[in-house]
């Protein structure tokens, strides 16, 4: 596609909205030109020196994540360094919001162990999925203990679910009411394919491999990539 500036000479679009309204706008530190679109009135260059600047990293960023690759093999396939490619998936995680969580449906609630940095420092990865949607509502990474459970629980609660599934461990008995708490065999076998869907994508969740998160912020946030983008 080729944009309609013959003045200037410009024979491409704005990265941004694809808009054809280009003019030049000075030059950066680098002696490179510079351009502004007059549509979204954002400044962009056409020769970028390093890769990270480009307008389309974040989105491949978020692809190859939901892909399963690794931080390393991320940043090999982008050209970028390792650094700016964790601090990219901090910034893409922190503009998703949990999606919103209907009234009186009924969830799934289970918990998969993983580790961070080692073998020995063992976490868990709790979530609640939507029955009738298959979709996560809430997750919360963390020890075995209640504290974790009820961040995932109390979304669920200001939901008013209808009823909530989840395997014989004691501390959901002393979480969830009787009125909606539910125990019975096989009733948690969505969630349980859902576990093995995660393991099979994301290898850093994977209870046998070599690949595992060394920083429980990196995890959260690829994690909440995966599952709300």
């Amino acid at each position: 596609m080729i944009g309609n500036a013959p003045r200037l000479g410009v024979k491409f679009l704005c990265p941004y909205c694809q808009s054809e309204s280009i003019v030049k706008s000075g030059k950066n530190c680098n002696g490179k030109q510079r351009y502004q679109c007059k549509y979204c009135h954002k400044r962009f260059i056409t020769d970028y020196t390093y890769k990270a600047y480009l307008p389309n990293i974040d989105s491949k960023i978020i692809q190859l994540t939901k892909e399963g690759l690794g931080i390393r093999s991320t940043a090999r396939v982008l050209g970028i360094s390792v650094t700016t490619l964790l601090k990219r998936i901090l910034q893409i995680a922190s503009k998703i919001k949990q999606p919103p969580i209907a009234v009186g449906r009924t969830y799934e609630v289970d918990e998969m162990r993983i580790f961070i940095g080692k073998k020995s420092c063992l976490r868990w990865l709790a979530y609640a999925l939507d029955r009738e949607t298959n979709q996560v509502v809430a997750f919360n990474v963390g020890r075995r203990t209640n504290r974790t459970l009820s961040v995932v629980l109390h979304n669920l609660f200001l939901s008013k679910a209808k009823f909530i599934y989840t395997d014989k461990l004691k501390n959901h008995g002393y979480l969830i009411s009787r009125k909606i708490h539910r125990t019975v065999f096989r009733s948690t076998n969505h969630i349980e394919r859902h576990n093995l869907t995660l393991r099979t994508h994301l290898k850093r969740l994977n209870r046998k491999t070599i690949c595992y998160s060394r920083s429980l912020l990196v995890l959260t946030a690829i994690i909440k990539i995966y599952l709300w983008v």
